[in-house]
């Protein structure tokens, strides 16, 4: 045996084990780059761990920087070295930014939730994302309910839960109030968590819950153990090579609140300024002049924008299923499966077929009568990107790829291939000129007849989390704007892709939209405002400026104008109004607690439609 191995064991024996307890090491937030330093110093962890009395192992989110395909796989070959049994979930930056739309990770691990049991625990984890975009995290609705019936189950005969996942049960979640729900019915020990890097104790409800470390920090790296006894929870630190270190101990409650005590507020919403947002559901709040109507809710979390014909809203959910929902009866006329969750907005191309973009790399034609597959076009990569139809024709973005479709008869047309990453939100198309981003950092223009590259434009930034890749930029005959996670607005002559001014005067981020007469381009800032600009100046002009009163915002929720009023909506569920020319905000909307995916303009109606990541649809009429 090494001298390295012998002072291990040495090590593991002289620290101070509890007896009569369960042992869980937890690492988290590795970010893990093959070749960087955290690559050497997770080799390092694992070899001490594998050298410690312990029972089980919690890879707890954030395994990598970028989520990519490279990434994961090589992080599991370090993690695969781990000898305990090993429970691993994504993090934000494996849900936020993946080529594979997530299923890389579900393929290599098996899941993204697990649960385990000892003779006194049930151990319980899953993933929160975001999922695909900027946003909060996001316990899927499906896993809320697995949950339920999990702990139903088997948190039995006096044994405890533990809870783990990336993000705090706070209000970094956006349903943490469900989620806190369910966990509190049941004998919860507590709840572990990442995702900020650093060691500390906190209440999530009524419940203990322990925030712990990254594997690099500023005092070394290291990991954490975690050790429940029958009354108690104790956490240490362990810095590579040396002892543990006590970070926090608590009692383990044994006494339980009874159900109607549970917590049935979210405190979220006392904290939005102006106008109080009207709820459609209590009537209370500033009625709004348009009608707002609950049309749907899922069992699944929907990602997805909302496609129409006369009929039917279409969409697709976290479980993989493309669905059609009667606009008469607000009943599902048809399910079919796809094999993995869906995020692209699907497009009606003719009367009786709709195209659904597949994260199980392919695109998928379906029958609009019984949802029956008419076609399927393999894939090299996922769809997550939106399609846009115009004259016949489908723009479809892919996984470094922009492809033309014939519509009626599917047949691909043109292939632009010359990208370094995925594509997401929708294109702009106009005449000859198809615009869109892709997470490479770059905006492309092409040739909507032969798909040739008329110009491409970067922001002089390297990073691909700073680019274009999740925003529908905008055009006027002459003019293309666009705003980005770089938070600047930016305004490029249309026809060369030079700038004609770069502004960062407001926070922007990836949510834009224009007027119908294309004179005034709107985009919603990180500050919960909206923004109105002069589409025709050679100069930015801003028009006006609007606080809607919904506090720090970053969803991508693109902005449209109708009948003279513009639409968005927020992370947390808020659909705002506001007028178009004057900027006043007539009204906010209280539709759930989550995301807002898009505003939606059925084209056969005249309505609007929006849906919320937690699996609400909502007409505002």
């Amino acid at each position: 045996m090494s001298k390295s191995r012998l002072f291990l064991v040495a090590a593991s024996l002289l620290m101070a084990v509890v007896l009569n307890a369960t042992r869980i090491i937890i690492l988290a937030d590795v970010h893990v780059t093959p070749g960087n330093e955290n690559d050497t110093r997770l080799r390092e962890a694992v070899e001490e761990i594998n050298a410690m009395p312990a029972d089980f192992v919690v890879m707890n989110g954030d395994l990598t920087n970028e989520g990519s395909d490279a990434e994961l796989k090589y992080v599991k070959s370090v993690l695969d070295e781990i000898r305990l049994p090993l429970f691993v979930l994504p993090g934000n930056h494996e849900s936020t930014w993946s080529q594979s739309a997530t299923k890389t990770f579900i393929d290599l691990w098996g899941n993204d939730r697990f649960v385990t049991e000892t003779d006194s625990l049930v151990i319980v984890g899953m993933n929160c994302g975001p999922f695909m975009k900027m946003g909060d995290g996001h316990i899927k609705q499906e896993d809320i309910y697995w949950l339920d019936r999990t702990l139903t189950r088997l948190a039995k005969d006096g044994k405890r839960v533990v809870s783990f996942n990336h993000y705090p049960i706070l209000k970094d979640l956006d349903n943490w109030v469900d989620y806190v729900k369910v966990l509190e019915r049941y004998p919860v020990a507590c709840h572990v968590n990442g995702h900020y890097h650093k060691n500390e104790k906190y209440r999530g409800g009524d419940i203990d819950a322990q925030m712990v470390r990254a594997l690099s920090t500023k005092n070394g790296f290291g990991y954490t153990v975690m050790d429940i006894t029958p009354d108690s929870v104790l956490f240490s630190e362990k810095l590579l090579g040396q002892d543990l270190h006590r970070i926090s101990a608590f009692p383990i409650n044994t006494k339980f609140r009874p159900i109607e005590h549970i917590l049935t507020e979210n405190p979220d919403t006392t904290l939005r300024r102006g106008l109080k947002p009207f709820n459609p559901l209590s009537g209370e709040g500033v009625r709004p002049k348009q009608t707002i109507t609950l049309v749907y809710s899922d069992s699944a979390s929907i990602f997805t924008r909302l496609g129409f014909d006369k009929n039917a809203i279409y969409f697709g959910n976290s479980l993989g299923e493309a669905k059609a929902l009667s606009k008469k009866s607000g009943k599902i006329l048809w399910s079919t499966p796809t094999g993995a969750s869906v995020f692209s907005r699907p497009v009606v191309t003719t009367k009786k077929t709709v195209v659904f973009p597949s994260a199980a790399k392919e695109l998928l034609t379906l029958s609009t009568a019984d949802g029956s597959i008419v076609n399927r076009m393999p894939s090299d990569g996922p769809y997550v990107a939106d399609g846009v139809l115009v004259k016949g024709a489908l723009y479809q973005g892919g996984y470094k790829k922009m492809e033309k479709f014939d519509a009626k008869s599917g047949k691909l047309l043109w292939r632009f291939s010359d990208i370094g990453n995925y594509c997401q939100a929708a294109p702009a198309v106009d005449h000859t000129d198809l615009i869109f981003g892709a997470w490479d950092t770059y905006l492309y223009c092409l040739d909507t007849r032969t798909g040739a590259l008329k110009w491409k434009w970067n922001n002089g930034k390297n990073a691909n989390q700073l680019g274009p890749g999740d925003c529908s930029p905008v055009v006027t005959a002459d003019k293309v704007f666009l705003v980005a996670p770089d938070r600047f607005m930016t305004c490029l002559d249309r026809s060369t892709g030079k700038e004609i001014w770069r502004v960062k005067d407001k926070k922007v981020r990836e949510s834009i939209g224009i007027s119908a007469d294309r004179k005034r381009v709107y985009a919603k800032t990180m500050d919960g405002e909206m923004l109105a600009v002069d589409a025709t100046a050679d100069e930015y002009s801003p028009l006006w400026i609007t606080d809607m009163g919904i506090g720090y915002e970053h969803a991508p929720c693109i902005l449209l104008e109708h009948n003279g009023i513009v639409y968005t909506g927020s992370r947390q569920g808020i659909v705002s109004a506001v007028d178009a020319l004057t900027g006043e905000l007539l009204w906010n909307a209280d539709l759930g607690v989550s995301e807002v995916n898009g505003i939606d303009l059925d084209p056969t109606t005249g309505d609007i439609y929006v849906s919320l990541i937690e699996g609400r649809i909502w007409q505002i009429k």
